[in-house]
Formats: C-alpha cells, sequence, structure tokens
C-alpha cells in the first residue's frame, strides 16, 4: 500500500500538464499515486493523460467531472484517496526529484495520530522561495498560527492525512465555482497542528489564467461561496478581533454581491456584522467598478 497520493485538479491545462507528469516520473521513491482530477476540461487532457497510463512510467488514477471550480475538484480528490498522506500539486507546477522521498521520510520519522499534516516550502521556477522560511525554532503549528502570529509570508506546501481532508467538504452553490480552501485547512487547526519542514515541496508558476490571478472576478462571480467563508472564519475560536472584523467586512461585501437580503439573520457576528456595514459597502462599491468591464468572467480553473 502506498503511502501518498498526489493529486492535481485541472482544467484545460494539457499545454503545461506534462510539467507536473515529468517531475513525477522523476521522483526518487515511487511510493505514491497520482489522481488526476479533470474538471470538466474541453482541451485533450483525455488523450494526453490515457497516454500516460498506458506508458505506465507511475500509477495514475484519472478521474473526469462536471466543471464545479477548484474546490468541487478537491471535494472529488478527497473522496477518491485511499492513502495515509496527500498533497495538492497544480496543474501548472511540479516537484522536485526528492520530494516523495522528503515527505515520506520525515513522515516516518516524524508523523503521529497527534498531527494534521505536514507543513512545506514553495519555491519558484526559478528556485528562489515564494514567501519566507518557516520558524526554525518550530516543529510544529497551525497554519493560522504560522501566517497570523509567526508572521510568516507566501504560500507553502501542505501534506494531510487523508482521513481528516475527508471531513469538512466544501459546498457547491449554484452556478459558481469558488469556496476558499483554507475554510478545510482552518477546521483542522481547531483540532491539529502540523509538522514543520523547510524543504522546497513544490515548485509554482502563476499563471495569468489561475485563480489567484483572476481573485476580484473570482469574488464578483462567487460570493455565496466568499460569504460562506468569511463567516467560517469570523467563528474561528483562535482568531483575535481585528481579523474576525475582516472577515465580516468581506462578508457584507460578499451578501451585496449575493443581494442576500438576510446577511444579519445569518452572520455568526451580528454587532460586529453591523460596524463592519461602511467599509463593506467601500470594498462592495472598489469590486464592482474594478470588475465593471468582466462582469460575465468566469475562472473555472482548477
Amino acid at each position: 500500500m502506498k503511502i501518498l497520493t498526489v493529486f492535481t485538479p485541472t482544467y484545460n491545462r494539457a499545454y503545461c500538464l506534462v510539467n507536473c507528469y515529468e517531475s513525477l516520473k522523476r521522483q526518487t521513491v515511487n511510493d505514491f499515486k497520482w489522481l488526476i482530477i479533470d474538471d470538466g476540461s474541453t482541451d485533450n487532457t483525455k488523450e494526453l493523460v490515457q497516454g500516460w497510463i498506458d506508458e505506465g512510467a507511475i500509477e495514475i488514477i484519472y478521474i473526469r467531472q462536471k466543471n464545479q471550480g477548484m474546490h468541487g475538484a478537491h471535494n472529488t480528490a478527497y473522496d477518491r484517496i485511499d492513502t495515509e498522506l496527500n498533497v495538492c500539486i497544480d496543474s501548472d507546477d511540479y516537484m522536485p526529484d526528492d520530494a516523495v522521498e522528503k515527505i515520506v521520510t520525515y513522515w516516518n520519522k516524524y508523523g503521529s495520530k497527534d498531527v494534521s499534516g505536514i507543513i512545506g516550502l514553495d519555491a519558484d521556477t526559478n528556485n528562489c522561495l515564494i514567501g519566507t522560511k518557516l520558524p526554525e525554532q518550530l516543529q510544529t503549528s497551525t497554519l493560522f498560527d504560522l501566517y497570523n502570529t509567526h508572521q510568516v509570508k507566501g504560500d507553502k506546501k501542505l501534506v494531510y492525512r487523508s482521513e481528516l481532508t475527508k471531513k469538512y467538504p466544501y459546498p457547491i452553490f449554484y452556478n459558481e465555482k469558488y469556496v476558499g480552501l483554507a475554510y478545510k485547512y482552518y477546521m483542522l487547526d481547531r483540532h491539529y497542528e502540523m509538522l514543520l519542514m523547510n524543504e522546497v515541496l513544490c515548485h509554482v508558476e502563476y499563471r495569468q489564467d489561475g485563480s489567484s490571478k483572476n481573485m476580484l472576478y473570482q469574488y464578483r462571480n462567487n460570493p455565496n461561496g466568499f460569504s460562506f467563508y468569511r463567516k467560517q472564519l469570523m467563528l474561528l475560536p483562535f482568531a483575535g478581533k481585528s481579523f474576525q472584523f475582516r472577515q465580516a467586512i468581506h462578508y457584507v461585501s460578499s451578501s451585496l454581491l449575493a443581494k442576500n437580503r438576510a446577511l444579519f439573520k445569518e452572520t455568526p457576528r451580528k454587532g460586529m456584522t453591523f460596524a463592519a456595514i461602511p467599509f463593506g459597502v467601500v470594498l462592495y462599491s472598489y469590486i464592482l467598478i474594478k470588475t465593471r468591464a468582466s462582469v460575465s468572467f468566469r475562472s473555472t480553473k482548477a
């Protein structure tokens, strides 16, 4: 039984998916499966992957589904994963040759039921670190504390215990394609810390068609998903009032975009939400202005 599933949500990324495949073929150990969730691609992704499956160099599981967006592809992946650990490598990213070996070795040495997984580093394609390193004096931390207490910057690579990532599925909202992936991670933060490993586990490239580049349009076109996410973050027991208030501002803005007349009834922090109204209205207006030229934009990249 292999210990790790590398899963890759993809949508019309046949032109760059090969970089991920080639990096997985180069891994120094083969103690992993590659699970590809094709989120309704209309390019030649299916034929491309079938060729790799026929090649037989690594174990590949291919699942095609109707387009649901990144979070919907994650839901499908977590439902199908049967290994102890999993890590998401996006379709335009790839792993260093020894990444799987480092994950497996580190987990075998330090892993336990007391932690939810491992946090590693991301680097760009020139091997320059994304953001900052993890605090050397810490062996474990929650993801939330890393960013909000220890002031770590930049995206990090998350390796989770699969029995835990099956919990807290992302909701699917009609005609929307985005819910913040950190919802699941922060839910797990309520119960577990993660091991910290200052090793690069993924090389990333931020493309123009990626969700990170199009966040304002995501915000405009997925207001119910954003509203759900902000409500959950307002309830985090370890979050300070300043953090919760910022979430309330975004909740107001998203509720206005969704034309949700029940925003006060549904908010978990009524007083805080009332105080956030002026700021939420300003943010709402800003989003409308910045996205006015592309109201019909739909980013379904997975």
